[in-house]
Parts: structure tokens; sequence; C-alpha cells
């Protein structure tokens, strides 16, 4: 064949290359229409393949979708019967602290006078309650009975004070309730615990006389005219807190602080709160800069060096006409309240107690102005009675 090109004229070659160029196609088609038909067949061999893969893909995906949705539907009813007795548990505990929780007023009511008082109900064991106005802790007592070591039961001795009868049994010294309030932080009011100030019920007439004593010196109760100068001394930062730091030393009332978390929390976040109150109102007074002083402030902290505080339990502050400080903690699970400890300092209690009672700045504005109305209460009765909060 090359030589019969070469033969042949240039001028021709491309012509004959282009014309042998255009039976190539035609020669390839005829040699592989055989091979075409075979992967055609082969094509549909492995589409029977895929097609038995793809259903046998998709009965194993719906048995599993069915067995997730079998095991959900499983979990979701264990998980509801579970929470349902974990509910009825706890609410088979709190039937017993509070009889009627969505009868609990949440405000006090006005007399015909215009004052306000506090609402007292009946728990379902007949003790007497008073509403908080919070949904954690609906209630909590009027009085509360502590059995304290004899330093913190005997009763201090002034000449001029009348002494009721003594209140203390075998069970310990009883307290009644002044005022409460809940303990926010931030500006969002975050709730931390509920508060109640109470005093020794013993106390309450030499409490009576004081301060009727301070506005009139020759009253016996005080009149309304005179009970408004006596709320406004109260609420004034300076005259409060002296007022409240004569009432802690000189007259020595017994009182106790009831603390109750409306959260779970644990003794060091309370401990630091209490601590920040302290140091806050000592540090602007250089008295408070000796050596007995800060002993007893570090032996405060060591009181809290503990695990964790449930919400609904209660702690107590107790103080005593010496100004000793007693810490109490009320676990619960019928167990007796636990003392966790005592610090002697005086100095110490009296700035934690005004730090709800009196100056700029309190723990509770609503605690404060709940014992400044508590106080009215006690002071337009006759000295030596001891008030009640049942109108």
């Amino acid at each position: 064949m090359q030589a019969v090109n070469a033969l042949r004229p240039r001028a021709l070659r491309p012509a004959l290359r282009n014309s042998t160029r255009r039976h190539v196609p035609a020669v390839r088609r005829t040699m592989y229409s055989k091979n075409q038909s075979t992967s055609r067949l082969t094509d549909e061999l492995d589409l029977n393949k895929l097609n038995t893969k793809r259903r046998d893909y998709e009965q194993n995906r719906t048995a599993f979708l069915a067995a997730g949705a079998i095991a959900g539907f499983i979990g979701i009813i264990y998980t509801s019967w579970k929470l349902k007795q974990a509910l009825d548990l706890e609410s088979e505990k709190n039937k017993r602290t509070i009889k009627f929780d969505s009868q609990i007023p949440t405000e006090t009511f006005k007399t015909e006078a215009g004052e306000k008082r506090k609402i007292v109900l009946h728990d379902e064991d007949g003790k007497e309650i008073v509403p908080t106005g919070n949904k954690v802790v609906p209630a909590i007592p009027r009085t509360v009975v502590v059995d304290v070591p004899a330093s913190l039961t005997s009763q201090p001795g002034t000449a001029n004070a009348p002494i009721a009868a003594s209140i203390r049994d075998n069970e310990g010294t009883e307290f009644t309730l002044v005022g409460l309030g809940t303990r926010t932080v931030t500006f969002l009011g975050f709730e931390v615990y509920v508060m109640g100030f109470y005093v020794a019920t013993q106390d309450i007439a030499r409490l009576q006389q004081f301060l009727v004593k301070k506005i009139n010196p020759t009253a016996t109760t005080l009149i309304p005219g005179e009970k408004d100068a006596l709320r406004k001394a109260l609420k004034d930062a300076t005259e409060g807190e002296e007022t409240w730091a004569a009432i802690l030393n000189e007259a020595k009332c017994r009182s106790l602080v009831h603390i109750t978390p409306v959260r779970d929390t644990d003794f060091h976040h309370l401990r630091d709160g209490f601590v920040r109150a302290i140091t806050g109102r000592s540090s602007r007074d250089k008295a408070y800069n000796d050596e007995a002083f800060g002993t007893a402030m570090k032996h405060f902290k060591e009181l809290f060096n503990r695990g964790s505080v449930q919400k609904k339990k209660e702690m107590l502050l107790l103080r005593d006409g010496e100004g000793t400080l007693t810490v109490l903690f009320d676990g619960g699970n019928g167990k007796k309240r636990q003392i966790l400890g005592t610090v002697a300092e005086p100095r110490l209690s009296t700035l934690l107690w005004l730090n709800y009672l009196a100056g700029n700045k309190v723990a509770s504005e609503s605690a404060r102005d709940s014992i400044i109305e508590g106080i009215m209460e006690f002071v337009e009765r006759p000295i030596g009675t001891v008030a009640t909060q049942v109108v």
C-alpha cells in the first residue's frame, strides 16, 4: 500500500487518507456491536443486584426505625412513670408542712386604721405559719422553739426591764416572728433565700420597753404619732443602726435569723454572703482591725466548711443576750437540729444582724420593712404583754 501511495501524485494523498478515515467508524461499529449487546445484558444483571440491595436496605431501615420508635415510646413511658413517682414522693414530704399551699395568701392585709398586719394560718399539725409570698417557701413558722445550751437560754438581767414568765420548757426556748422577707441579688432580683427575724418570746417585754422609752420615757404604749416617729427613726440609716445596736447590746434581747434557701445551694455560698456583709460594715471602722475580731472571722468561716444545702432546709443563726452567735442546721429526715458551732465575739454577730435590720443597704428591703411593721405591733401594746400577730 505504501508503495502504491508513493506512486500516486502528492495531491491525491490527502483525499485517500480522508476516505480511509471515513470508513473506520463504520467498521468499528460493526466490530463492537456484539460487545455492546453483551454489555447491555451485564448492565441488566447489575441492576437486578442493585434493586435487591436497595430493597434489603429499605427493609432493614424500616425495621431499625420501627425498633427505635418502639424503644423511644417505652423510654418516654418509663421516664414519665419515674417522674411521677418522684413528684408523688416530694408531694408526700411537703404535705405535712403546709395544709393548703394554694390557699396561702401572698400578701398582708390592712386594718381599718390602714396599718398592715401579717396573716397567720395553721398547718396540718395545728402549728401557726405565716405566708411569705414566695412560691418555693410559701410559709415559715410563727414561732420557733430551739433547744440551745444553757448559756443561750439564760435570762439576761437588767434591773428595770419587766420579765415575763419563763417560756422555756423541756423542748427549748421559744422565739416569736417579728418580720420576714426574701433575699435577692443582682438587678434581676435573683432569689436566694427567705429569712425571718425572731425575738425570744421572753424578751419581747424588754424590747417593748426599750423602744417605747426611746420615743416617750413616760409612756407604756405608743400612740399613732409616736409610732410614726419610731418608724422614721428605724428607717433612717444612721439612727436605725444606733437603735438596733443598742437593742442588741444594751437591751440584750435574744434573737434568731431563720434562713430557708429557695434553691439548692451550699454552705460556702451562704458563708460568702455573710462574710461580705460583715466585712462591708467592719471596713468602715478601724475599731474592727484588731486580732480578736480577725480570729472571730476566721472561726466563723470555718463553721461553713461543709457540703450542699438543699432548698427548703432550715438554717438558724441564734444570738444570745451577750452576743454569742450559734449556727444550727436542720437537714430534715427526722433528725435533730445540728449545732455547727459558736462564735463568742459580739461585734461579729452585731454586724451580721445589722445587715438585715438597718443601714444604707440591707440584705432585703422587704424584710426590713416587715420587721419594722412587726415592731409597730409590739409597741402599740402595753409593756409586759406578749404581742400576737393574729388580728
